[in-house]
């Protein structure tokens, strides 16, 4: 979905496709990184999640400059082209976040993984919004106020990951010395 929507960004000039798109690209690289961390030690899940966070926040950041390009530029995006591979993308986001719901209250790694999920529907819903927005208005806002929403919703999320996966690590270093030490004699 990540190509179909930064294709479909680059013909139609939407900042809010560009958003979902790089999200899009974040949560495969996410899902492939906690499945390579799922077995190993709370540490490295924690680590792996810190990492997730931090370009979850990134990601937030390069939505934000982009959209501030475009406010420059005055481009105006398609709208069509908007709604359709915004609906699209919300159909394959729903049925990722059905099956990852039960996920949702896991430990750091596996609830970024949710989040991303839960983000990504949501993002979906506002980049259809903003189609319709920029139909009837002929005005790039709609476009910008939801890739500038859907920015901060990255940005959040990334600092809620991080500070849980922060709690996950401290925990985890907190445990290990204890199962690894001799008995005193």
């Amino acid at each position: 979905m990540f190509l179909i929507e930064g294709v479909a960004s680059l013909q139609s000039g939407s900042v809010s496709l560009l958003a979902d798109a790089i999200d899009f690209f974040g949560d495969s690289a996410n899902y492939i990184l906690s499945l390579t961390v799922l077995s190993m030690d709370m540490i490295w899940r924690g680590y792996a999640a810190l990492f997730k966070g931090l370009t979850m926040a990134l990601f937030g950041a390069a939505v934000w400059a982009r959209g501030l390009w475009t406010l420059q530029t005055g481009t105006t995006p398609e709208a069509i082209t908007m709604g359709s591979v915004g609906l699209l993308a919300l159909v394959a986001n729903v049925s990722v976040a059905l099956a990852l719901f039960r996920f949702r209250s896991g430990d750091a790694d596996m609830r970024s993984v949710w989040l991303c999920s839960r983000n990504d529907a949501i993002g979906n819903i506002a980049v259809i919004i903003a189609a319709a927005g920029v139909f009837g208005t002929g005005s790039a806002w709609p476009d910008l106020i939801v890739a500038g929403m859907m920015g901060a919703l990255a940005i959040t999320a990334g600092i809620s990951v991080v500070r849980h996966a922060r709690a996950d690590i401290v925990t985890a270093r907190s445990v290990a010395p204890a199962t690894t030490s001799k008995p005193s004699a």
